[in-house]
């Protein structure tokens, strides 16, 4: 049961082969079972999920439930759920209960589907292979002395080992995409603003988007389709139809033209990721796509323009955890200011306070035109560099990653290490582009991941790619052996 996709469990809860309530069990049988050695979800609701499981059978009996209604899912821990401790992997919001639900929860809720609970991630969203949150690290279900990448790294592990057929992400470099790739899974970051960020802590807030992380493109589109819409709660929501992103899935690729950036397929792309990718063009090329040579000129300064960008947002948005009003409060505060330093200083982990005082430098008053202007300023041209390729191609190709997993512990001390481990996906994020990573591939039984980058608002050309490749090739069917 659990080796079948969304779209198959749709299939099979319609046809009679199975209640949501089975399903649902089964599940949380799994997690039970594998959560210890993975440690991908920090909270499990049980007794609320076999209630949604009951209501979604009376749904199916009665006739009115939709293609998500049943499915079992589990949310990254950065979706505020009504009543259910959203942490964001972090000290400072280990004791704080939603009194609301996100959009997206309440969204997937009215679809009918089914939490199992919160997926552990990387503290506030910072971070690139899931070390950084204050419950641990998450395992790599491919090998557990491996990450899964981060931060969406508990929703990416849980949904390669089999423990949910799909989970909830969210993508600020990277975040969806990287993980995705890592363990051999589908993820998709949609254009900045087709999914609402309301009730979805922020971390850099021009940059953040939720997206869905499934084993196929088809549950990707599926997912997305209800996932995706206007939210006048959110002010950068963008009030535009959402088409049937099933709809175009089957879409024949003649004529599709694909961009492979120079900058992307240089000196630091290894031999065997490259011989990848190169085989999984030779597929597309086999289905009638056409590829082109483009250039991505300001690609080297996507890393460095983030890195100011993010962290000066993030040191605003986080000014809100201060002890006073919820979360974390240290004990027994002298005064007012030691209140606030001591609950900060105990409450957020070394990457978070790394990044707080990064942005807070770049922001202060003599600087903040040297480094946060200046960013600004990089981030449109990176911009304008996609707006020009996208007048010669379709669609743009490279790598998600540029290794495979790593060792846990093995870029931990090197923080810019581990900042080029999103090299690949930040620009897709400066831009507002939707992108997502597909498995293409294994390097010594890990997985590899191909990213396409789309036009603004094209989420169903990338699917529409996506799932014509996963038709032809099988890299996304593929199992961890130790949870097949």
């Amino acid at each position: 049961m659990h080796n079948k996709t969304l779209a198959e469990l749709s299939q099979a809860l319609r046809n009679g082969e199975c209640s949501s309530l089975e399903l649902t069990q089964h599940f949380l049988t799994r997690i039970q079972q594998h959560n210890p050695t993975l440690n991908c979800c920090v909270s499990i609701t049980e007794e609320q999920a076999l209630e949604q499981a009951k209501a979604a059978d009376q749904r199916i009996q009665a006739g009115t439930a939709e293609a998500l209604t049943g499915i079992p899912l589990i949310h990254k821990d950065i979706f505020c759920t009504q009543g259910i401790k959203t942490s964001c992997g972090s000290k400072m919001l280990d004791n704080f209960i939603a009194p609301y639900n996100a959009t997206v929860v309440e969204k997937l809720n009215a679809a009918g589907m089914v939490t199992l609970g919160k997926a552990n991630m990387d503290e506030f969203a910072m971070g690139s292979s899931n070390e950084t949150s204050y419950y641990g690290p998450v395992k790599n279900p491919w090998d557990t002395d491996r990450v899964p990448g981060g931060s969406s790294g508990g929703s990416a592990a849980a949904v390669a080992a089999r423990l949910a057929p799909v989970a909830t992400g969210t993508d600020t470099g990277g975040s969806i995409r990287q993980p995705a790739a890592l363990c051999g899974i589908t993820g998709l970051k949609p254009t900045y603003g087709r999914v609402s960020r309301y009730g979805m802590i922020a971390f850099a807030s021009s940059l953040d988007q939720g997206g869905p992380m499934t084993r196929t493109a088809e549950d990707a589109a599926l997912l997305l389709n209800s996932m995706a819409g206007f939210d006048p709660r959110d002010s950068t929501c963008m009030d535009q139809a959402v088409p049937d992103y099933t709809a175009s899935l089957n879409k024949d690729l003649s004529g599709l033209k694909i961009g492979l950036p120079k900058e992307y397929f240089s000196h630091g792309l290894s031999a065997e990721m490259g011989a990848a990718l190169e085989t999984a063009i030779d597929e597309l090329k086999k289905q009638g796509a056409e590829v082109k040579d483009i250039s991505l000129p300001n690609t080297h300064l996507a890393v460095p323009a983030y890195y100011v960008v993010a962290p000066a947002e993030c040191s605003s948005n986080l000014s809100r955890f201060d002890g006073v009003r919820f979360g974390y409060r240290c004990e027994a505060p002298t005064d007012l200011e030691d209140l606030y330093k001591r609950s900060r200083g105990e409450g957020f982990g070394a990457e978070v306070k790394r990044r707080i005082m990064i942005g807070a430098y770049a922001l202060s008053a003599g600087y903040y035109d040297a480094y946060y202007l200046k960013a600004q300023q990089l981030r449109h041209l990176i911009s304008d560099d996609f707006k020009q390729a996208f007048t010669e191609v379709d669609v743009i190709l490279g790598p998600t990653s540029p290794t495979p997993a790593f060792n846990i512990g093995e870029k931990a001390d090197d923080p810019v290490t581990m900042y080029l481990s999103d090299i690949y996906t930040i620009a897709v994020n400066l831009a507002g582009l939707p992108g997502m990573s597909i498995p293409a591939g294994q390097i010594n039984g890990l997985p590899v991941g191909l990213q396409l980058i789309g036009n603004y608002f094209d989420e169903s050309r990338l699917l529409n790619i996506a799932h014509r490749y996963q038709q032809a090739t099988t890299w996304h069917q593929q199992t961890p052996p130790a949870f097949a």
